[in-house]
């Protein structure tokens, strides 16, 4: 299932979890560099920070974004903005580094012409998880979600179309890529209780590049 993007974007060939969902091992490791440094640079103008869910729980990712839309979460509910709540000014824009391994990872698995308008950056401390979900605060499901892993490894949980389904675990391994969509699109994932670790590139922390359509 390789692409002519394969020379740009060496990877393992692409393993179906379940019928439009796909794991790209490796596919953004020779990138991981520039990723990490455009990541650096969105956290200047808009640094990660802790939200709270509408019902007041605290999360423990940090988190931001960076394209036309950014989503958030308060007490008014779960939904994207064109502005940054903690600056009062537009979230950056995307860095083209950051579109082009969108593009190339949806493209290598089939899902051609996918234009991200946001990119949420989450930044995973160890201790901190993200607990079962769906992204549906999107206007059109037609779109994938494409998961890039930077840093210290992570447990990917991969679920059903209903939480009370038992989900596949998935080891992430820095520069490993989720692409899901189609069939797969509104299914629950999310990631297990960060390890402690040190990874040269990034430290003592991961890092989660999830790249939407929204608008």
């Amino acid at each position: 299932m390789q692409t002519g993007n394969a020379e740009l974007f060496p990877f393992d060939e692409p393993l179906e979890i379940v019928p439009g969902a796909f794991f790209l091992g490796g596919f953004a490791r020779a990138q991981a560099a520039e990723l990490f440094a455009a990541v650096r640079e969105v956290w200047k103008c808009a640094p990660p920070r802790i939200l709270h869910t509408p019902g007041g729980h605290r999360m423990s990712v940090a988190m931001t974004n960076c394209g036309d839309l950014g989503w958030v979460s308060d007490e008014a509910g779960y939904r994207y903005t064109r502005i940054n709540p903690a600056t009062g000014k537009p979230w950056p824009d995307m860095p083209e580094t950051l579109r082009r391994i969108a593009h190339a990872a949806s493209a290598a698995v089939g899902f051609y012409d996918f234009d991200p308008d946001v990119c949420l950056l989450n930044r995973y401390e160890p201790g901190a998880r993200m607990a079962l979900h769906q992204d549906r605060n999107e206007r059109d499901f037609r779109w994938p979600i494409v998961s890039v892993s930077l840093g210290l490894p992570g447990v990917f949980q991969f679920g059903g179309l209903r939480r009370a389904e038992r989900p596949q675990r998935i080891p992430l391994a820095h520069g490993d890529v989720v692409v899901w969509g189609g069939p797969a699109r509104l299914r629950y994932h999310g990631i297990l209780t960060l390890k402690d670790g040190h990874h040269p590139l990034t430290g003592a922390i991961r890092i989660n590049l999830t790249f939407r359509h929204a608008g």
